[in-house]
């Protein structure tokens, strides 16, 4: 077994509120490999991006990490000063956020955008060196060198999305994370953004978090998914193995709302809403729109088990394979 690059291990982030704190993550665990692609996927509020802001200590008061462990190449990124974490946002582990739109600065063209990121990590390169640089970066995301020289408002949304891309992987970092990079965009532009992020992590060998609400997504880009509710992984398997035998109730409601282009019928969605996270349902927080829920799950949350194969489901009453979702 490969080593782990990254380890997490029982973190959690919650949010204050007059009505008491809302656990935004609540004791989430995984690790991620080298040149891996994990997959975060679930319902909006269900903690992956507090996951993701948290994993790069970018958690804004009135939240906050409350627990957990979250080891880089041995190194645990709570113990961290701050100096030091803004050394390792973008050389070690870096963000593409969400909606590129209004992550660059309307005001300044791209190669000054890119400079700034070298001169806050004091890289020191000639004039000349840094022009070879940036236009080696606008190359590898698919872009002419010119486009370093315009304006973020004279680009379109996927081409913003590549300039991101292109940003996050400047310093080379061993971890990317790209939290719904593919938001806002149509479906053709998605595919070629996720071309271009599969090329340029396969060329730096680096492993990647992707985060998003789109399963059919997913299955397209990532090895393993984790399926994430009401702050917790409920669900951790490879991808092919998670889509062909669902083990969590949730996981199977999430693939069974997929459009499908092989039969046609009603369109299924979740009963139910998601819970509150300042107070949860007692035991499972699913148990309200889960229809295999018992007393035991009214009770009692189910803890994160493996099967020994890499499948890990929490549930007191899994899905067996013979019935799982095809």
């Amino acid at each position: 077994m490969t080593q782990s690059l990254l380890e997490v291990a029982e973190l959690h982030v919650e949010y204050r509120t007059p009505a008491g704190p809302a656990r935004a993550v609540n004791g989430v665990s995984f690790t991620l490999h080298p040149g891996e692609r994990l997959g975060l996927v679930g319902e909006s509020g269900s903690g992956k991006s507090t996951t993701a802001l948290a994993l790069l200590r970018m958690i804004k008061p009135p939240g906050r990490i409350v627990h957990g462990h979250m080891r880089l190449e041995g190194r645990d990124l709570l113990e961290l000063s701050d100096e030091a974490m803004r050394q390792v946002r973008f050389s070690r582990m870096a963000l593409i956020p969400q909606g590129a739109m209004s992550s660059l600065n309307p005001v300044l063209r791209v190669r000054d955008q890119i400079e700034d990121l070298l001169d806050a990590h004091d890289v020191r390169l000639d004039t000349a060196a840094r022009r070879r640089h940036i236009a080696l970066l606008m190359r590898s995301v698919g872009m002419s060198p010119s486009v370093a020289d315009v304006f973020p408002h004279e680009l379109s949304g996927g081409m913003k999305q590549r300039i991101c891309i292109a940003m996050s992987v400047a310093l080379q970092p061993v971890v990317i994370i790209a939290d719904e990079p593919t938001s806002a965009l149509d479906v053709i532009v998605q595919k070629q953004v996720l071309q271009t992020l599969g090329e340029v992590q396969s060329r730096l060998r680096a492993a990647i978090i992707l985060v998003g609400h789109d399963m059919g997504l997913m299955a397209q880009f990532v090895q393993r998914i984790g399926v994430m509710y009401a702050g917790r992984l409920v669900e951790v398997a490879p991808v092919r193995d998670i889509f062909a035998r669902p083990r969590h109730p949730y996981t199977a409601m999430l693939i069974a709302s997929l459009p499908s282009l092989r039969s046609r019928g009603a369109f299924r969605g979740i009963p139910g809403i998601s819970p509150s996270l300042i107070q949860p349902p007692p035991g499972c927080p699913f148990h309200p729109r889960c229809d295999r829920a018992s007393d035991l799950c009214r009770v009692q949350t189910p803890t994160l088990l493996s099967d020994g194969q890499g499948h890990e489901t929490a549930c007191h009453h899994p899905i067996e394979v013979d019935h799982a979702v095809a």
